[in-house]
């Protein structure tokens, strides 16, 4: 069995989800490439001939699509895909609140669909090692994300929590398995008329704190995980892609730190992949509705927090 596919949205991502989709022939036949801005249909026809470029999807007969839409969009075009019995990849977030991510994770378990939402930092081989250990700790745990990127022009419809706070609100929430208790967190808008840098605290169940910060106008760029508990500290370089330990003893006599390196992996393909094998075997999604409904909920909150200068109540 092979998977009838659209790609819908051509933009900075969209181009690589199509590229992704082509190569996994062996899984999916691409379709079409769903655009409706002139600029970007043209785009999509020079890189892809054979494939039919279309401004709507109901021109295509496909039994999935993936969407790469504007945040904005996401909602409305998930929505009508499920409505029309479509299994659905959604970058993230899923979509613009809670209440919208609740209606599609309803949908998509009436339906029985796959409803595979876009977050892929969990594709870091680092996470292979790392999580078993995370997902055990018992006690207090210390954990600080850093994201930092110069700015790039794109994506300024939204915040700087749904663009790149909500990757790591993800990877926080499924490394560690903890419901969050309270957020409290502040910002700048430098920018755009939008939250350009933000820093969040986050107190969860089992005495763990999170301070998570995300700028969009940095000078450099930075994307680090770092761990401390009883048993030591750890440090993954998502941007180098290297693992550094403290343990609380020695690595080797008189040695008490330890570097490695881990492979660069493919993340969008590795998604993609996992989407096609979803509906083929009829498996759980890498990233199911309710992973993505618990982000866009921590992103609410965060800005709650944002807009009220206090502490905002979660409940997990």
């Amino acid at each position: 069995m092979k998977v009838r596919t659209a790609t819908i949205g051509y933009g900075f991502l969209g181009k690589w989800h199509a590229q992704k989709a082509a190569a996994l022939s062996e899984l999916c036949e691409l379709k079409g490439i769903v655009e409706r801005f002139p600029a970007a249909m043209s785009a999509a026809q020079a890189a892809h001939p054979q494939i039919p470029v279309v401004a709507n999807w109901h021109e295509l007969e496909i039994d999935a699509a993936v969407v790469v839409t504007p945040t904005s969009l996401h909602f409305s075009v998930a929505k009508e895909l499920l409505l029309a019995g479509k299994h659905v990849f959604c970058e993230k977030p899923l979509c613009s609140t809670a209440e919208q991510a609740i209606e599609l994770e309803n949908l998509a378990f009436e339906k029985k669909l796959v409803l595979q939402v876009g977050h892929s930092e969990r594709c870091h081989q680092a996470w292979e090692k790392l999580r078993p250990q995370f997902t055990t700790f018992k006690g207090p745990v210390s954990l600080r994300i850093d994201r930092f990127a110069p700015f790039k022009g794109r994506a300024t419809d939204v915040d700087v929590v749904q663009d790149l706070m909500i990757h790591d609100i993800d990877l926080m929430l499924w490394l560690f398995g903890r419901d969050v208790k309270s957020v409290r967190a502040w910002g700048h808008k430098i920018r755009t008329n939008h939250w350009d840098h933000v820093t969040a605290q986050f107190t969860l169940a089992d005495g763990m704190e999170a301070t998570l910060t995300m700028g969009r106008n940095s000078v450099h760029e930075v994307r680090a995980v770092e761990v401390f508990h009883a048993s030591g500290s750890t440090r993954v370089d998502l941007f180098a892609n290297k693992i550094q330990t403290a343990p609380a003893g020695e690595v080797t006599p008189g040695v008490f730190t330890s570097e490695e390196t881990y492979e660069k992996r493919d993340h969008l393909l590795i998604e993609q992949t996992a989407f096609y094998n979803s509906i083929i075997h009829k498996t759980p999604a890498m990233v199911d509705a309710t992973a993505g409904r618990k982000a866009v909920e921590m992103v609410e909150a965060v800005l709650k927090s944002l807009a009220t200068g206090e502490s905002v109540k979660c409940h997990g």
